[in-house]
C-alpha cells in the first residue's frame, strides 16, 4: 500500500500518516532540500505571500520537488513561433522532451483527466498548459481549461508556458484567473542571435522571418515580462542552451531578465539527437556538456535566481520531477465520472511539513559539522535517489544521477544527468556502465543505498569512488559524512 500510495499507482483508501511518511522516503524524485527556489532561499528570505505560492510548485521550488507533483494538460497544439531545436510529434511516449505528447486533448477531456489524477495522487499540486504548441497561441482552449479546472479544483496552482509573442495580449486574462505562474522560453535579448534560433513567427496574421521576427519576438517577451511582473505574477524565463549560438550571451539573458523582474532563470541544455528531426539534430548542431551547462550556470552567479532542477518535461507530464506516470492516466483508462476525496491530500500534507522541518534540521547540523572541519577540499558527488531527498535508491536502478557540491561551507545540488540503467532484466550491463562512467566525468564519488562488486570495482577503476554505507540518510547529512570521512582517511595517509 506504500508504494501504491506514494508512487503514482491507484489508492483504494486513504493512506495512514506512518504509510505516507513511509512512501516518502521510497518512491518518487528528489533534489535540493531545505530551502527554496533555485537557490538557499527558504520561507525566511522572501515576502509571506510568494512563498505560499511556490512553497507547493515543484518547479519553483527546489524543497518542493522532492514532495510534489505537476501535471501538463496537452490542450495547445498550434504554435505560432518556429524554433530550430522545436519538432511537435505526437504519440512518442517514450521521449520526455518538451512538446512531445502521446494524446491531445480537448477542455473537457482536459478537466477529467485531471480530476482522475487528483483523486489517485494526493501529491498533485499544480496544473500546467505548456503545449504541445503554445499555451498562448491557444487562448480559445487554455482559457476555459483553466476556469473548468478551477472551478473543480480550487486548491491546485495554475501555471502555464510560452513562447511570449501572444503574451501582452492575456496578461490581464492571466491575473484574473489567478494563473500566478508563468514561463517564458526566452533564449536571446540580441536580434541577431535570436534569428539564428527562430527561423519564423506568426504575428499580426502574416508570417516574419529572419531580423525581423527576432526583433518583435523580443519586444513581445519583454512587454510582457514586465507586465506580468507589474501585476504580480511569478515568471520564470527559459533557456536553452546552445553551445556556439548563445552559450556567451546567456549571461546578457539573464541580467535582462532580473532588471525585469524575474522570480527564475532556468538554464536547460539542447537536446539535439537527429533522430527527432529538428533543425538543429538535423544540421549536427550538438548539445552542451554536463560540464559546459555547469559553467555557463556557475558564470550567472549573483544574477537571477537559477533553477537547476528541470527536467526538460513533455507537455502531457504527470506526475513528481523526474518520473513520468503519464501513460497510466490515458484516456480510455479514466473513470466516466471522476470524484475527489480532499482527505488523502490533506494528510499527505500534514506529514510533509513534518518531513521539510526534519530535513531543515538536518541541513543545518550537517553544515555545522563541515565548518569546523578545516578542510578546504570542494568535490562533486553523484547521488542515486528516488524520494525524499534520501539515498534510497539502488545503484543500478538509476535512471539519473542528482549531483552536488560539497566543501566546507555546506553542500549545493547542481544539476542532474540522466543515464541509462545498469540493471536491465536483472542482469549489468557493461555498455551501459561506460556510458555511466563517461557521464559522471568529473564527479569524485557516488553515494547510492545499494551496489554490487563488479559495477563498483569497474567505477573504482575509473576514479569514480562508490558507497552504500550511507543508505536512508538525508543527502546533505549524508554528503557531510562522507566529506568528513574522506578528509579524516587523507589526514591519516598524509
Amino acid at each position: 500500500m506504500v508504494q501504491k500510495v506514494i508512487s503514482l499507482s491507484s489508492v483504494a483508501r486513504p493512506a495512514s500518516l506512518s504509510e505516507m511518511r513511509a512512501g516518502l522516503n521510497q518512491g518518487g524524485c528528489s533534489s535540493k532540500s531545505g530551502t527554496g527556489c533555485g537557490s538557499s532561499q527558504g520561507p525566511d528570505d522572501m515576502p509571506a505571500e510568494v512563498w505560499e505560492k511556490v512553497k507547493n510548485h515543484p518547479c519553483y521550488s527546489e524543497e518542493a520537488h522532492h514532495y510534489f507533483a505537476r501535471m501538463h494538460v496537452a490542450v495547445a497544439p498550434a504554435c505560432n513561433v518556429q524554433c530550430h531545436y522545436c519538432n511537435r510529434k505526437y504519440d512518442c511516449s517514450n521521449e520526455s522532451r518538451p512538446g512531445v505528447v502521446s494524446e491531445k486533448l480537448r477542455p473537457e477531456d482536459a478537466v477529467r483527466k485531471v480530476m482522475a489524477v487528483a483523486a489517485k495522487v494526493p501529491q498533485l499540486s499544480v496544473i500546467g498548459i505548456a503545449g504541445p504548441g503554445d499555451a498562448l497561441a491557444n487562448p480559445h482552449f487554455t482559457f476555459p481549461t483553466f476556469e473548468a479546472i478551477a472551478k473543480e479544483l480550487p486548491h491546485l496552482k495554475l501555471c502555464l508556458s510560452t513562447n511570449g509573442l501572444a503574451l501582452p495580449d492575456h496578461v490581464e486574462r492571466i491575473k484574473s484567473l489567478n494563473v500566478d505562474h508563468v514561463t517564458i522560453t526566452l533564449n536571446a535579448v540580441d536580434p541577431a542571435v535570436g534569428e539564428k534560433i527562430y527561423p519564423w513567427i506568426f504575428y499580426n496574421h502574416r508570417r516574419w522571418t529572419g531580423r525581423d521576427a527576432a526583433e518583435i519576438l523580443l519586444e513581445r517577451q519583454m512587454q510582457g515580462l514586465e507586465a506580468l511582473t507589474r501585476a504580480g505574477v511569478l515568471v520564470k524565463i527559459n533557456s536553452v542552451l546552445i553551445p556556439g549560438i548563445n552559450d556567451h550571451h546567456l549571461k546578457e539573458v539573464n541580467a535582462a531578465v532580473k532588471a525585469r523582474g524575474a522570480f527564475l532563470h532556468n538554464v536547460m541544455p539542447l537536446i539535439s539527437d537527429p533522430a527527432h528531426g529538428t533543425h538543429f539534430g538535423l544540421t549536427g548542431q550538438r548539445g552542451p556538456t554536463p560540464a559546459e551547462l555547469k559553467t555557463v550556470q556557475d558564470q550567472l552567479a549573483g544574477g537571477a535566481k537559477l533553477m537547476r532542477h528541470c527536467r526538460q518535461c513533455r507537455a502531457d507530464a504527470v506526475g513528481m520531477l523526474g518520473e513520468d506516470c503519464g501513460g497510466d492516466f490515458a484516456l480510455d483508462k479514466l473513470p466516466e465520472i471522476p470524484t475527489f476525496d480532499p482527505e488523502p491530500r490533506e494528510a499527505y500534507l500534514a506529514v510533509v511539513e513534518q518531513e521539510r522541518a526534519a530535513r531543515r534540521a538536518a541541513d543545518d547540523a550537517a553544515r555545522r559539522r563541515l565548518a569546523v572541519s578545516g578542510d578546504a577540499s570542494k568535490y562533486l558527488v553523484a547521488v542515486a535517489s528516488k524520494a525524499g531527498g534520501r539515498i534510497n535508491q539502488h545503484f543500478g536502478h538509476a535512471s539519473e544521477f542528482q549531483i552536488w557540491e560539497v566543501d566546507s561551507s555546506g553542500s549545493r545540488f547542481i544539476g542532474h544527468r540522466r543515464v541509462e540503467n545498469y540493471c536491465q532484466g536483472g542482469w549489468g550491463e557493461d555498455d551501459a556502465l561506460e556510458n555511466i562512467i563517461t557521464t559522471l566525468e568529473g564527479v569524485t564519488a557516488v553515494l547510492c543505498s545499494k551496489i554490487g562488486k563488479c559495477p563498483q570495482q569497474d567505477l573504482a577503476e575509473a576514479g569514480i569512488a562508490v558507497s552504500d554505507a550511507y543508505a536512508q540518510q538525508y543527502i546533505e547529512t549524508a554528503l557531510a559524512a562522507w566529506f568528513l570521512d574522506r578528509s579524516r582517511a587523507h589526514s591519516k595517509t598524509a
